[in-house]
């Protein structure tokens, strides 16, 4: 399984830390001290359906390959514009692609997911070619009027309004996959830890007359401080396990490709696992965290400027809502 093509798109829209300033109680310092975030971007007149398509057809045309060549289209998002359909439609047809998709919610973890059923469609040989598309626009989860006290992650009582400074922003990542002698998936290790408390949305208010579950919004709800810890203690024990299955040595592993949620998870995995920071790129500071999107971003990225390079092996790891995690070893 080797990746010969991937692409990338961000909305237009840049919002800096003095434009969040501008409507919550924080400054530039505090959002760049605890998170390592500068910038970030968010939709304004686009789609979530138009920026994944711009990335699937950048990926497509690094690898001069049509959509009609590809054998499944999976696409990974947690909210979008509609119920139903779901994303991966709305996509395909952008695309002109009329082939099978496959659509998965698996939080920020959506992309390892889809990783791993791509790999094993690919193994199975029922795929040659399989293209992922992780496409989110998680600032439609947040509230943007609520100032009601929240933890976030374990460091001071903040309103809910600035949960949006760590966990709101856009942006959509494609990588195309084919069934190659060059590369190869060498272990994947993916979890469910159920706890929906830590990190949840719930269904939107309803009036069926019929039921007692009404639903009390669709606002994202956050413990920062647990989240926090299962996201490094997973982070660190998921990438020794799927380094262990894939039969290396962490230390000769070239990159480290950690799903980019706040600075300072990254830097409390960097160095629980002893390895040098270089090691670890990150696009957070000018991206946030864009949910599942953040590793195929960063794997456009380092494919672009030339970082990435065939032979080499990468670690992926990512966690989420669920409680999921997980962790990939690729051979490029």
């Amino acid at each position: 399984m080797k990746i010969i093509g991937s692409g990338s798109a961000l909305p237009k829209q840049v919002v800096t830390n003095d434009d969040l300033c501008k409507i919550l109680d924080t400054s530039d310092e505090w959002i760049v001290t605890h998170t390592g975030i500068s910038s970030r971007r968010i939709l304004k007149d686009e789609t979530v359906y138009e920026l994944g398509a711009l990335a699937a057809k950048r990926a497509l045309e690094e690898a001069n390959a049509d959509a009609e060549s590809v054998d499944l289209m999976i696409c990974s998002n947690v909210i979008s514009d509609h119920v139903t359909p779901a994303p991966g439609c709305f996509i395909a047809g952008a695309l002109g692609y009329t082939g099978q998709t496959l659509d998965i919610n698996g939080a920020c973890t959506g992309f390892l997911k889809a990783l791993d059923a791509a790999d094993s469609a690919i193994r199975a040989g029922k795929a040659r070619r399989v293209l992922i598309i992780a496409a989110e626009q998680p600032s439609a989860l947040c509230d943007w009027t609520d100032r009601s006290p929240c933890i976030l992650f374990g460091v001071v009582r903040l309103t809910r309004r600035a949960l949006m400074v760590t966990a709101a922003w856009e942006g959509a990542g494609a990588v195309l996959l084919e069934d190659s002698g060059a590369g190869e998936c060498l272990s994947t290790v993916l979890r469910t830890e159920f706890n929906a408390e830590f990190l949840n949305v719930e269904m939107p208010a309803n009036n069926n007359p019929f039921s007692e579950r009404k639903g009390e919004g669709r606002w994202l709800q956050m413990n920062g401080q647990e989240v926090y810890r299962f996201a490094v203690s997973s982070c660190v024990s998921d990438l020794n396990e799927a380094a262990q299955k894939a039969g290396v040595a962490l230390e000769s592993v070239d990159w480290f490709l950690l799903h980019q949620a706040n600075q300072r998870i990254l830097n409390a995995a960097t160095t629980r696992l002893h390895l040098p920071k270089e090691k670890f790129p990150g696009n957070i500071a000018t991206c946030g965290n864009t949910s599942s999107a953040c590793i195929p971003l960063l794997i456009d990225e380092m494919r672009k400027d030339g970082r990435l390079r065939e032979g080499q092996t990468i670690a992926l790891s990512a966690f989420g809502a669920g409680l999921t995690h997980g962790a990939a070893v690729l051979r490029l």
